[in-house]
């Protein structure tokens, strides 16, 4: 009997030691330091597999056991998670478990076109590219906006993601913080604004982002458009003009470029072009949102950032003359 139970105590501390190996062992990883994204809404099992697929040298059914053991099987969270070399199974499940993932961040500008925020995002070497080879009309197609021009429509705001997501879940999330800002601002727009639209609050939005020099103007500039829309003038707003050049704008606006009719030449076409002109930020949302109340049709830049604005086109020439050409 005492032979019996002495085999027993040393079974029992030899499978507690092998247990202990495997846990607090440092588990062999294919690479020195380790990325391995687990999918949203994987079980333990899952997960597992995903370890072991990932590069973890442990079997599936072990990290699994494990986890069970330990009492993580109804804590594993989705992302992508980042191990270096020496790293035991233990730790490694606890990260899972507290959602230690690693991540990466993109930082889309206010003023940006929907070229550039695709050119921010090939550029992320810790993105999925799955829209690289899309065309914009299939891009906003995936998002569930077919036909709708993808100009204006995401965002401008820093972007925290897991590594190894797709390019297609930052787009969304920016389009829909988008579609949140706009709505709630078209929500509380001032009465009687000449605007029918959530859309053409963006486009102005945009327009407004793209000639504000100094925030102080802002509320001003938006103000001077919308008086122009209520009297029927043309906007002959020079970003709109640069825009419709496309690729073809080398930096310099020349005369011809301002009667070369475009769908966006608010010179040679009254009323909003057809789709905004950039990515505008929250306060140009509000500025076209809440203009303010002011006389003023003109607005020319005084050279340091902030515009003179005119009620006439007399006083406006002036200040031309003055800001632009130097004359007194």
């Amino acid at each position: 009997m005492k032979s019996l139970a002495k085999f027993l105590l040393v079974t029992a501390l030899g499978l507690v030691l092998a247990v202990l190996l495997v846990v607090l062992w440092p588990v062999p990883l294919s690479e020195p330091k380790l990325l391995v994204r687990v999918p949203q809404g994987a079980s333990l099992r899952t997960a597992a597999q995903s370890l072991n697929e990932g590069g973890v040298g442990v079997p599936a059914w072990v990290i699994s056991g494990v986890g069970r053991v330990s009492g993580l099987s109804s804590s594993i969270k989705a992302g992508s998670y980042e191990f270096d070399q020496g790293i035991a199974l233990w730790a490694l499940l606890r990260k899972l478990a507290s959602g230690d993932t690693s991540q990466a961040e993109v930082l889309f500008v206010e003023g940006s076109i929907f070229r550039e925020i695709r050119a921010k995002l090939n550029a992320q070497t810790e993105l999925v590219h799955t829209t690289r080879d899309m065309n914009e009309a299939t891009i906003m197609a995936r998002l569930g906006m077919s036909g709708q021009s993808a100009e204006g429509w995401f965002f401008p705001d820093t972007y925290r993601f897991d590594k190894r997501s797709e390019d297609l879940e930052v787009l969304q999330r920016a389009l829909s913080a988008m579609q949140k800002q706009l709505n709630t601002v078209w929500q509380s727009r001032d009465a009687n604004l000449p605007l029918k639209s959530p859309y053409e609050l963006l486009i102005l939005a945009s327009i407004v982002e793209k000639e504000t020099g100094t925030a102080a103007d802002r509320t001003q500039i938006a103000g001077v458009f919308i008086n122009r829309l209520r009297k029927g003038m043309r906007l002959q707003t020079d970003p709109t003009v640069i825009y419709g050049l496309g690729e073809r704008f080398d930096g310099n606006l020349r005369k011809a470029d301002l009667q070369r009719d475009t769908p966006h030449n608010t010179y040679t076409r009254a009323g909003l072009p057809p789709t905004p002109i950039c990515m505008p930020g929250l306060a140009a949302l509000q500025a076209a949102a809440h203009p303010a109340k002011t006389d003023a049709l003109y607005f020319v830049a005084k050279g340091d950032g902030s515009s003179q604005f005119s009620a006439t086109l007399e006083a406006h020439n002036q200040a031309v003359n003055q800001y632009q050409r130097g004359k007194p």
